[in-house]
């Protein structure tokens, strides 16, 4: 498997994290599976999984506690680029998150956020509405109890 390279970019603040610990587990041209640590340690979360959907604009998180039990599936609405030249993704986070809790509770996470890039600009109307649409999808897959696409990729890496 030929080596990629991953990064975040986040929109508030404005930042491009390198993704440098990550170890891809698998990729593809519809998705990407990782494993990793957190970048900065932290009392509630410690490890996950992540599944990069490249055609959907969604990234699905499975977070661990340093005991090694499900904190929460965390989906981040993002927008990702490919550069050919250094075989490298960005994935923009569109800020609009959804968390799945393991008794089935759902939420949704900074639209306060999305509002506040939308009117300085930071975002385009594109990017606000993509943001929007791919939330109302990945709800309504959680609310169909379809999220198992999503699920399985990661689970048949986390042995």
């Amino acid at each position: 498997m030929e080596n990629i390279t991953l990064y975040r970019r986040r929109l508030i603040p404005d930042e491009i994290v390198h993704l440098k610990n990550d170890i891809v587990l698998y990729y593809d041209d519809t998705v990407i599976i990782t494993k990793w640590k957190t970048i900065k340690p932290r009392k509630d979360m410690d490890h996950g999984f992540s599944a990069y959907m490249l055609k959907e604009g969604i990234k699905v998180s499975k977070f661990y506690r340093a005991d090694n039990s499900l904190l929460y599936w965390y989906c981040d609405i993002v927008d990702y680029e490919y550069n050919s030249e250094t075989n490298s993704y960005t994935s923009t986070d569109l800020l609009t998150d959804v968390v799945l809790y393991p008794d089935g509770q759902v939420r949704v996470l900074d639209l306060d956020e999305l509002a506040e890039a939308s009117v300085k600009d930071l975002i385009t109307k594109e990017q606000l509405h993509s943001a929007l649409v791919r939330t109302n999808k990945l709800l309504n897959v959680m609310y169909k109890n379809e999220f198992r696409k999503y699920t399985d990729l990661i689970d048949k890496y986390d042995k």
